[in-house]
């Protein structure tokens, strides 16, 4: 299973997401531009010592990212998905892709997607943090494909 971030702008954000894959022990895929430097420190410091235990890919564009999945299934998390994350039935091999903090992805890149999906939340709010959403969003799809760590 692997993560994708759609052009991050958070450094804080692309830290938390590189610990929970290497935690639950799934590739994270950063999709450039993003809004910060790479070597950031807050990159480091938020990831710690756990960026060495996970497989990071960053790549030029959303094109050359796409030219990676081969049949891989490519799910974009949104908060206009039409179906939830929890009625939808996930593959060991699937791709999460999520957008980008402030404006998500454009509808060219959405329209690529195998499936538009949502993560419930109240209607007073407008979206959850990127990193929380990542860790429900591959919690699930790693639960119903039997895939979290023992």
């Amino acid at each position: 299973m692997r993560i994708a971030l759609f052009e991050p702008e958070i450094a804080g954000n692309v830290g938390a997401v590189l610990r929970l894959g290497a935690c639950l022990g799934a590739e994270v895929d950063l999709i450039e531009p993003m809004g910060f430097t790479w070597d950031d420190r807050r990159v480091r410091r938020t990831a710690m010592d756990y960026i060495d235990h996970v497989a990071v890919t960053r790549h030029a564009g959303f094109a050359a990212f796409h030219a990676t999945l081969g049949a891989r299934r490519l799910l974009l998390f949104t908060t206009r998905g039409g179906q939830s994350a929890y009625d939808f039935r996930f593959r060991a091999d699937d791709v999460l892709l999520f957008g980008k903090e402030s404006a998500g992805v454009p509808p060219a890149v959405a329209a690529t997607c195998d499936a538009q999906l949502r993560l419930p939340i109240r209607p007073q709010v407008r979206s959850m943090n990127l990193a929380t959403a990542a860790a429900l969003a591959l919690g699930e799809a790693m639960r119903q494909t039997a895939g979290l760590p023992d």
